[in-house]
């Protein structure tokens, strides 16, 4: 085995066809959605050159076009093999079948929700959001909108919680988390401003959902999207029969220093060491973390997107109306800075969105939508291209050689499905 410098690389063996695993069950002939095997075996050289990078211990992929799965394979270990693992720890390769947690993609599913919500009557995106959670005009936050919690403009972008009060138990209680953000001042004055909201959106957002409902945001989610696209995982956190299945997730890549470990451990409340080991712990997976903690494989959040990109039709299903789907994926933003992430954005009502001449989906994607998730998980779909994409990886790195071999392969996926 070869092994990369440094403490938090993964041992990447000379050969990956013993770590590959591929779904020939459901993959179809390229030829068939108008891409040539050279491209597929491009696309797929680049998703080996990530692995190669050493940052990931597991990753899954799955590439649709047409509406048809090109490739849906995974490589690596779901668990063991992992930076600073021992060397007898017990090995369990990843599947294209391995859940995954997906972290802040997550928060795309529950922005989907709410626009499924309102295409049914039961809100209205430019209502205030204290006219369905009273309590939240509390400090000056009156004229919120549901729209610009959406578009991360609603001034609440992270928990008013002194350090020492942040523990992992504090996920397990909705209604403190809800009486937080209540209580909360805005976090700027006047006119609202972009601010990425990492944890405290997703909690607001599915509160509306439950409030108007009357069903939990899990309920809600397996009757609109989970069972009509017939998922086995997608959910928000883990049932206990599938926990000896999960990726494990691990801390990788090059050290990160000041200033980039204080914009991280500001935006998720705890350095990224101790969120990684909250995330692999069964808190977590007992916890409804809207933003931050529902599971799927590469190929469900592949197929979520593919609906999207149908504009709400899967498999002879009309799982949302088109004008919802257009709203939804619709510019709110030009690029401009993210006082949270502290990087120009570009969002819709709950999705981040690509950018000419290139944006976080590689070049020339200023048509593409979906949402990333830490560190390096992608869920996208690309109408220019017919394409939807679920890129998930179990490494959390965020310097390295990896994030070329990134760039390298979103560019590949849009160089190689330009056209026919």
């Amino acid at each position: 085995m070869a092994k990369r410098a440094g403490p938090s690389y993964v041992k990447i063996p000379d050969s990956l066809s013993a770590v590959s695993q591929i779904d020939d069950a459901n993959e179809v002939d390229a030829g068939s959605v108008g891409l040539s095997r050279r491209r597929v075996q491009a696309i797929w050289h680049s998703v080996r050159e990530l692995y190669r990078s050493g940052a990931f211990p597991g990753i899954s992929f799955c590439l649709r076009r047409g509406n048809q799965i090109v490739l849906n394979r995974a490589l690596g270990h779901a668990a063991g093999n992992g930076p600073n693992d021992p060397a007898d720890a017990e090995l369990r390769l990843m599947q294209p079948d391995t859940p995954v947690c997906v972290y802040s993609a997550s928060k795309a599913i529950t922005a989907i929700l709410v626009h499924k919500l309102a295409e049914e009557g039961g809100v209205d995106l430019s209502e205030r959001v204290a006219h369905y959670i009273p309590d939240f005009a509390r400090n000056g936050k009156a004229a919120t909108t549901v729209s610009e919690v959406l578009s991360h403009h609603g001034g609440f972008p992270m928990f008013d919680l002194p350090r020492a009060e942040v523990r992992p138990e504090l996920l397990l209680d909705w209604e403190r988390c809800i009486e937080l953000i209540c209580n909360a001042p805005p976090a700027h004055r006047g006119a609202p401003r972009m601010a990425y909201h990492a944890v405290t959106g997703g909690f607001i957002l599915a509160e509306v959902i439950q409030r108007v409902t009357g069903r939990s945001i899990q309920q809600y989610l397996d009757a609109k999207f989970r069972f009509p696209l017939g998922m086995k995982h997608f959910r928000f956190g883990l049932e206990p029969e599938f926990r000896d299945q999960v990726a494990r997730n691990y801390v990788a890549g090059m050290p990160v220093r000041f200033p980039i470990t204080k914009i991280v451990e500001r935006t998720l409340m705890l350095p990224l060491p101790e969120v990684i080991e909250i995330s692999n712990s069964s808190i977590f997976m007992d916890a409804v973390v809207p933003a931050a903690n529902l599971y799927c494989t590469a190929e469900e959040l592949s197929r979520f997107y593919q609906m999207l990109l149908n504009f709400g039709s899967y498999d002879g299903q009309q799982i949302m109306a088109p004008e919802t789907v257009a709203r939804a994926i619709a510019p709110v933003t030009r690029l401009q800075f993210d006082h949270t992430l502290k990087i120009p954005m570009r969002y819709s009502e709950g999705l981040m969105l690509g950018a000419n001449p290139f944006g976080i989906y590689g070049p020339m994607s200023g048509r593409a939508f979906g949402h990333i998730g830490l560190m390096n998980i992608y869920g996208f779909a690309d109408p220019a291209r017919d394409i939807s994409v679920g890129l998930l990886v179990t490494g959390k790195a965020i310097l390295g050689s990896h994030l070329m071999a990134l760039g390298e392969l979103l560019t590949t996926i849009a160089w190689q499905c330009r056209g026919n």
